[in-house]
């Protein structure tokens, strides 16, 4: 047992890391009453969190280099946990802001491309792939266990107590974390890149704030955009001068490693099929799990009106099963290669969502769901057990940092991605679906038309049917069209979130078209490329 104490005290580390953003989003309605605040308020803080994860994470994976995995690990740890300590102690919205979205966010940038590159550093072959298994199991647990844990302190105890545990979490693993093995770097020192830094940071930050502000902002017609640009909406514009920011990155990295220095990132490393395939997949898992994680709770909370702990217990067989298969994966490794094992990840995952599809309805059946989810999760553990072991195999010890960085940043970038287009095509679904069925009602009128569609210019947001019902009445329209409307509404409602769950099912479909440069002998066979690596 004395060789896996390390993975449980980085395990732990990678659990806390995903529960935190998972325990934040079902705690907004407390924390807009506690800190006296609006709903923009909070989500701009959550939003700060990713943005400042995302920008600095390839940094962190280079500081990691520079350090040293262990220290890198330690140092942000104690970053995490001082920004913990200052979250649970709150007293405004502006401190809240810096314990969490700002402290926390630099914490995690060095934890988790440390933790990986010291996965890969501590065991080889076989005891890898289980070890990263676990690890995609522990980060999938977190995301689903997190609204369940969550809901609960925070309906029956307070928020404040998930940041003051998590204090306490991070000094047992600080004072465990002699059982990590230190691997010293081979070769010269590294050297941090400031200006390949800067420049990584900023377009990553603009691109991902784009992206995320996109469901408020609207991606081309503007609603709530702060300014418009040639009468669109600043959503792309923002995406585009990331992208022209990164373009920028790529090329001063290049004249960097051409004169025989130390980028952030070798773009040599892209050269190499498996980790070009892995961090792709890694970033379609996540705009998957992300974008399903953001529809689901709705049709629970919104349409079926369960309470933010009754939906995480719905969701808890995602948990379960998806640490239970990414555990298990390896295993399949002696029978089949990781692209066969990811491709059939994709198909199980396929199938769930078809059949969570046949269980959206106005009244739930909880058996069918509850498989749904099971499966669901059987299919995100066969991803999670292979990925992370391919994209930190495929390279040599020297790159095992800049590739965690790389790692998380798809991650992210895949978070992202999935919340954004899954939240704007739901939000566009819902109002094409709606403004059908009212157009081709009779019992509407056309008084009522123009209500709602001065309503729908105004901006919408998924709400629930009572609500639509309650602003109907307020505009004083006969019950006969109150009833019309409400109908439609639910009507429209069901059909929104199947077309966000069915998308998610078309980029599943898409993702198997990556596969193919995956490895396709077992694990344990394979050798890391370190043709990239050493260039």
């Amino acid at each position: 047992m004395r060789r896996w104490r390390a993975l449980g005290i980085l395990g732990t580390a990678q659990f806390l890391m995903v529960l935190d953003t998972s325990v934040m989003n079902v705690a907004i309605s407390r924390l807009v009453e506690d800190f006296d605040t609006e709903v923009t308020a909070i989500q701009a803080v959550i939003t700060l969190y990713t943005l400042v994860m995302a920008a600095f994470m390839i940094t962190g994976g280079k500081l990691g280099d520079m350090l040293g995995r262990r220290r890198a690990f330690v140092i942000g740890l104690v970053v995490y946990g001082v920004g913990s300590a200052l979250t649970a102690s709150a007293p405004v919205l502006w401190v809240l802001a810096i314990g969490w979205s700002v402290i926390e966010g630099l914490g995690a940038s060095l934890v988790l491309p440390a933790l990986a590159a010291l996965v890969a550093g501590t065991y080889e072959g076989r005891d890898r792939a289980v070890a990263f298994g676990v690890m995609g199991g522990l980060a999938g647990a977190g995301i689903a266990v997190g609204p369940l844990l969550g809901g609960w302190v925070t309906t029956y105890l307070t928020w404040r107590l998930v940041f003051a545990a998590e204090v306490v979490v991070v000094v047992v693993i600080l004072l465990c974390v002699g059982w990590i093995e230190e691997h010293p770097r081979t070769g010269p020192r590294a050297r941090l890149d400031a200006v390949g830094a800067v420049l990584s940071a900023v377009g990553l930050a603009l691109v991902v704030m784009g992206v995320l502000q996109s469901s408020s902002w609207g991606w081309l017609r503007p609603r709530n955009s702060p300014v418009t640009v040639f009468g669109f909406s600043l959503t792309l514009f923002v995406i585009a001068a990331g992208g022209v920011v990164l373009h920028l990155f790529r090329a001063w990295e290049g004249r960097v490693e051409a004169r025989g220095g130390d980028p952030l990132v070798r773009y040599s490393l892209f050269a190499i099929p498996p980790l070009r395939s892995g961090l792709t997949m890694l970033l379609g898992q996540n705009l998957i799990l992300l974008g399903l994680f953001f529809a689901i709770p709705l049709y629970l909370q919104v349409v079926q009106g369960f309470d933010a702990f009754e939906t995480g217990l719905r969701l808890l067989p995602v948990s379960v099963t998806m640490l239970l298969a990414a555990m298990a994966g390896p295993l399949a490794s002696r029978f089949a290669g990781p692209r066969a094992v990811v491709r059939s990840g994709l198909l199980v995952l396929f199938a769930a969502i078809l059949w969570l599809l046949a269980t959206i309805e106005p009244r739930i059946d909880n058996l069918s769901f509850a498989f749904a989810m099971a499966l669901l999760g059987l299919g995100m553990g066969l991803l999670a057990s292979q990925l992370g072991n391919v994209t930190q195999s495929s390279v040599g010890e020297a790159a095992r940092g800049e590739v965690g960085g790389l790692q998380y940043t798809a991650q992210n970038l895949g978070s992202s991605l999935g919340t954004a287009l899954i939240g704007s095509l739901l939000i566009g679904a819902l109002v094409n679906a709606f403004t059908t069925k009212i157009e081709d009602n009779p019992k509407v009128s056309n008084a009522a038309h123009q209500q709602v569609g001065i309503a729908i210019e105004a901006g919408v947001s998924f709400v629930s049917t009572d609500q639509v019902r309650a602003a109907a009445e307020n505009a004083a329209l006969p019950p006969s069209e109150v009833d019309a409307l409400a109908h439609a509404y639910a009507d429209a409602q069901l059909e929104a979130l199947k077309a966000a769950i069915l998308a998610t099912g078309g980029v599943t479909l898409a993702c198997l078209a990556f596969t193919r440069p995956l490895p396709t002998r077992r694990q344990a066979e394979q050798r890391p490329d370190t043709t990239a690596a050493a260039s």
